[in-house]
C-alpha cells in the first residue's frame, strides 16, 4: 500500500517523515542525562568537595602584662580657700571700691564705712592719754624733789611713799589710756574693709546707704581662691577593704608613686591636661552612706573650673600581675559570669569562662582565663553557624576602619542605576 499524508499536514508544511522526528527527540533526553551525572568544578580558591568557605571573624591575640586599675569616682570641687568679708565695725556702708566677680590682693580696699564716730572716739581717746601723760610728768616730779629730802629727814616716810603710790598710779593710768587709743585706732580701721586672702571676689551682698554690723558682723562678699582647687570624692568601704586584701594576697600590686596622681574628666568627658595630686584619705567611713571622703588638690590656671562643679576623679590604686585587656564586645557578661569565644589553630570556637576585674579606656581588664599567644573572637558573633570552623583574621577597631585607606587611582566610581525610559 502506498504511504499516504493527510492533506491538512501537507497544506502545514509539517515532516513527511515521522520517524525522523522521534529519533531527534532520543537524543535529546539520552545528552540530557549524560550531563546530570557530572558536578560542577569547584570554585577557585574554595575548599575541596565542593564545601562551604569558611566564615571570617575578627580576633585579638592575647599578650599578658601589667595593667593599672584605675577606678572612676564622682567628687566635686572646691575652693582651697574660703573668705567671707564681713563688716565689724557698725555703720552705714558708704562706698564699694571693687569690681564684682574680679581677683583681689589681700589687704586691698573692699569696703568703707561712715569713720566720723571712730575718728571722734580715737580723738577722745588721745585726749584722755594726753591728761594721763601729764599726771605721770607731775608725780614722777614729785617724787624727784622727795628723795634728798628724804636723806636730810626733812619728810617723814610716809610722804615719799605717798609720792611713789602716785607716780605708779600716773604710770597704770597712761597704760589704760594708751590701750584706749589703740582701741580707738582699731575701730577706726574696721571702717575700710578689707581682703583679708587673696583670690576672686564675688557679688557683693549689700549696697551703699545699708546699715551694717549692728550687733553681729554683717557678711559683706565672698573671696575663694580658685587656684588651685580641692576635688572632694568619695570611694565605697568594701571596696578599699577588697582593694586592700588583694594587696595582701599578692594578686595586685601597688602602682607606687603615680598612685597619688590623679585625673579629672569634666561632664563634658574631656580630661583636663594637668594631673592633680592626692592630699588624704579620710580616717572615718560615712554611717549613711558607707563611703570614705578623699580629697586631691588640682591645679586651675585661669581660672577655668569653678568650685562646686561636678567632675568624675580617675584614680589608679593599683596594677594587676599579667592581666588582659580586651574589647567590651569579645566579653559576654551575665548572671552566670564573664565568658569569651576562643578561636583554636583549627578555626574551631570555644567559649571560655574568664575573671574581669573592671574596664578603663572602653576594655575590660580581665584577671584570669586566658592564655598568652590565644586568639579571643571580637566580630562576627553573627557568622557563627553552630560547630562549623571558621577563619581568624586580625581585628581592627573601629576608628582605625573610620580612617579609611584611599581609593586606588585605577578605580571606577559605582555605575548609576539605569533610568526607566519615559513613557
Amino acid at each position: 500500500m502506498p504511504y499516504f499524508t493527510p492533506e491538512p499536514l501537507q497544506r502545514r508544511g509539517a515532516l513527511r517523515y515521522p520517524s525522523t522526528l522521534a529519533l531527534c527527540i532520543a537524543l535529546l533526553l539520552v545528552l540530557g542525562l549524560s550531563g546530570c551525572g557530572k558536578s560542577a568544578p569547584p570554585a577557585a580558591g574554595g575548599p575541596p568537595g565542593g564545601a562551604p568557605p569558611r566564615a571570617e571573624v575578627g580576633v585579638v591575640t592575647v599578650t599578658p602584662g601589667d595593667v593599672g586599675l584605675i577606678t572612676e569616682l564622682p567628687g566635686r570641687l572646691e575652693a582651697s580657700r574660703t573668705a567671707e568679708v564681713r563688716a565689724r565695725a557698725a555703720g552705714i556702708l558708704q562706698q564699694r571700691v571693687f569690681r564684682e566677680g574680679s581677683d583681689v590682693k589681700a589687704g586691698q580696699l573692699l569696703f568703707r564705712i561712715d569713720p566720723a564716730p571712730y575718728a571722734a572716739a580715737l580723738q577722745s581717746a588721745q585726749a584722755l592719754l594726753a591728761r594721763a601723760q601729764a599726771s605721770r610728768t607731775q608725780a614722777t616730779s614729785l617724787t624727784t624733789r622727795y628723795q634728798p629730802l628724804l636723806a636730810e629727814n626733812a619728810i617723814s616716810q610716809q610722804e615719799y611713799a605717798n609720792a611713789q603710790g602716785a607716780q605708779q598710779t600716773a604710770e597704770a593710768d597712761v597704760a589704760v589710756a594708751q590701750a584706749a587709743v589703740q582701741t580707738a585706732r582699731i575701730n577706726l580701721g574696721y571702717a575700710s574693709v578689707t581682703a583679708p586672702i587673696s583670690g576672686r571676689i564675688g557679688r557683693a551682698l549689700v549696697t551703699e546707704g545699708a546699715l551694717v554690723g549692728q550687733g553681729q558682723a554683717t557678711a559683706l562678699a565672698t573671696i575663694q581662691q580658685v587656684n588651685p582647687l580641692f576635688v572632694n570624692f568619695t570611694q565605697s568601704a568594701a571596696e578599699v577593704l577588697r582593694l586592700q586584701r588583694a594587696l595582701e594576697a599578692g594578686k595586685l600590686k601597688s602602682a607606687g608613686a603615680s598612685a597619688a596622681s590623679v585625673r579629672v574628666v569634666l561632664e563634658d568627658g574631656s580630661e583636663l591636661d594637668q594631673p592633680g595630686k592626692l592630699l588624704f584619705s579620710d580616717l572615718t567611713v560615712d554611717p549613711a552612706t558607707s563611703q570614705i571622703t578623699l580629697r586631691a588638690e588640682v591645679p586651675n590656671p585661669g581660672a577655668r573650673l569653678l568650685p562646686g562643679l561636678y567632675v568624675r576623679v580617675r584614680l589608679e590604686q593599683a596594677m594587676a600581675r599579667d592581666a588582659i585587656t580586651l574589647p567590651q564586645q569579645a566579653v559576654t557578661r551575665s548572671a552566670q559570669g564573664d565568658t569569651v569565644r576562643v578561636v583554636d589553630a583549627e578555626g574551631k570556637v570555644a567559649i571560655r569562662p574568664v575573671s574581669v576585674g573592671g574596664q578603663q579606656n572602653g576594655q575590660w581588664i580581665v584577671l584570669d582565663g586566658l592564655k598568652a599567644g590565644e586568639q579571643v573572637m571580637v566580630d562576627g558573633f553573627q557568622k557563627l553557624r553552630g560547630d562549623a570552623p571558621v577563619k581568624p583574621v586580625p581585628w581592627t577597631p573601629p576608628s582605625a576602619q573610620s580612617a579609611g585607606a584611599p581609593i586606588a587611582s585605577g578605580a571606577k566610581p559605582a555605575a548609576e542605576p539605569a533610568k526607566e525610559p519615559a513613557k
